[in-house]
């Protein structure tokens, strides 16, 4: 969705948006400002969660727990339930089902299981996109909230077909909302690669891609096996490679279907009317900027 002024986005009636960009940008704190106004918040990690993962994240807590002789005739008995607790500002049990590849005496998974949980990210992730125009409804039909946003997890740029021009993901999207990708400096991505090699967390990569470093990996240490990759160290390699990989095709969707502010800008946001003004003046400066370049 593109706007011909900032003034005819500030009159919108009722406004969607869809915040994209990587971890720690400012979407979740722009999402918590604006649920204290008029704003539905829409967080595709926690629908995925919640609706369409949950059930496989269950099933592997009761298979932990059927390794226990008390809890084991407990679950048969159906004395007892297993549930995920997840929230919007824990996603905990969502990326401990992910987990990583790698030796299991070191908490890895098998790398086929690895791909089985990954495509089930994949599936559930295009799922909870296709949603937002129902939860669009929801907000305005149920809630009666005015304006709506959808805040989407780093791994957006990974399900969209850029050779499609029917991607069924970018198509509700950009008819539905207005994109937003928010740009981070380089020193924010040093800050993050910092972050994951004291902590590595398990993260969603494209298949192709996946494969591609999982190969590397192995051959740059000259690992022969599966089941001799160190999870966490593999996880770091992983990381810094998709982070990279990641920032141009965010500028390709920004591009061909949105907008970029910075990082900067929004850390500056403070109230719903500074969100507002920051996303008018982005869309008078990049309607700016293409009238110069078409002559």
């Amino acid at each position: 969705m593109r706007f011909s002024s900032g003034a005819e986005y500030l009159e919108w009636p009722m406004k969607a948006v869809t915040l994209f960009g990587m971890s720690g940008v400012g979407k979740t704190t722009l999402g918590r400002l604006l649920r204290r106004h008029e704003w539905f918040l829409y967080s595709v990690d926690y629908r995925i969660g919640t609706r369409y993962m949950n059930e496989h994240i269950v099933d592997l807590f009761k298979k932990e727990a059927m390794k226990v002789p008390l809890l084991r005739q407990l679950l048969r008995s159906d004395s007892i339930y297993i549930s995920s607790n997840i929230t919007f500002e824990n996603l905990e049990p969502l990326s401990t089902y992910l987990g990583k590849p790698g030796n299991p005496e070191k908490g890895g998974l098998p790398f086929d299981e690895y791909m089985r949980r990954q495509r089930q990210h994949r599936a559930g992730e295009i799922a909870a996109l296709l949603d937002a125009p129902i939860f669009i409804d929801k907000a305005r039909e149920i809630y009666g909230y005015e304006h709506f946003l959808c805040d989407t997890g780093g791994s957006l740029c990974e399900v969209i077909n850029f050779n499609d021009p029917a991607d069924p993901v970018a198509e509700v999207l950009t008819r539905n909302t207005m994109l937003v990708y928010i740009e981070a400096p380089e020193e924010h991505v040093q800050t993050l690669i910092a972050r994951f090699r004291e902590s590595p967390k398990p993260m969603y990569y494209n298949p192709d891609f996946l494969k591609r470093i999982w190969a590397d990996y192995k051959a740059g240490r000259g690992i022969a096996r599966d089941e001799e990759v160190d999870p966490d160290d593999f996880a770091v390699h992983g990381f810094e490679r998709l982070i990279r990989h990641r920032i141009p095709l965010y500028e390709k969707i920004a591009r061909r279907w949105g907008y970029t502010v910075r990082m900067d800008d929004v850390q500056r946001v403070k109230t719903e009317e500074d969100f507002n003004q920051l996303l008018a003046e982005t869309i008078d400066r990049e309607q700016a900027a293409r009238q110069t370049a078409t002559g």
